[in-house]
């Protein structure tokens, strides 16, 4: 069974078999595009042959399906992905999900080990990883770095990725500390996606996706919100598990 996850920053493909996941890949999504990518009929459809990849049950997800051609697969809609994802990775049945990818978030309400309701912020790059990776490039550290410092933030108000570079700037230059501009990055972020994880609540929170690896981002929402917040064991490959889960229920 192969469950395919195509994100609008990464590709991630698992091979599930027995209960557990015998294989898993990432790739950079304009890279595998080129390079597995073939022109059929002026259509883009993945070369099997060249990904090296069995062809076995295939189920794919994520915004890519729909711009390049999966011979034979069957397609289903993210947010049942990533909530099948979840369910079977946390093993608990009532909880929101919290997936910041690399250009979105989205936050599912997930009741009976079913999606009830879900908001998205796709909309602007400023509540997604990008904006993590952005910042983390002004201010000249790592994604790492980035996700130790969670005290005394600095005032970001700037909704917009790119205005934002241009406010950490101005803050840079008034003389604040790394530490607080850096947690003044991750608190902005959770602020932008404060108002969902309010209108779909749970005491349970349940992170995925790349954002989930910030240790300071998830102790500024346990903070804020007084929930338990769980990160999955396999966060950056959730949807794709997902749709082996699909296939085999």
């Amino acid at each position: 069974m192969i469950g395919i996850d195509l994100g609008s920053r990464n590709v991630k493909i698992v091979r599930f078999a027995a209960g557990k996941i015998i294989e898993k890949k990432i790739y950079d999504t304009i890279k595998f595009y080129r390079h597995y990518g073939k022109n059929v009929n002026n259509r883009l459809q993945l070369d099997w042959e060249r990904l090296e990849l069995p062809r076995e049950d295939i189920v794919a997800t994520g915004y890519g399906k729909m711009t390049i051609e999966l011979e034979g697969a069957v397609q289903i809609p993210e947010i049942q992905a990533h909530s099948i994802g979840a369910v079977y990775q946390s093993k608990l049945a009532d909880f929101t999900l919290l997936d910041i990818g690399g250009q979105d978030t989205k936050v599912i309400k997930i009741r009976k080990s079913r999606a009830v309701d879900f908001l998205t912020n796709d909309r602007c790059a400023a509540s997604s990883g990008r904006y993590m990776e952005n910042m983390a490039a002004v201010l000249g550290i790592s994604l790492q770095e980035l996700a130790s410092y969670n005290q005394d933030p600095v005032e970001l108000s700037s909704t917009c990725a790119i205005f934002g570079e241009t406010e950490i700037i101005a803050r840079i230059v008034e003389g604040y500390s790394l530490e607080r501009l850096a947690a003044g990055v991750n608190y902005a972020l959770y602020k932008r996606f404060s108002t969902m994880l309010n209108k779909l609540y749970s005491d349970i929170i349940i992170m995925s996706g790349g954002g989930s690896l910030n240790q300071a981002l998830r102790d500024i929402i346990a903070r804020e919100t007084g929930c338990q917040v769980i990160e999955l064991d396999e966060p950056l490959f959730n949807g794709a598990l997902g749709c082996c889960v699909y296939n085999e229920a």
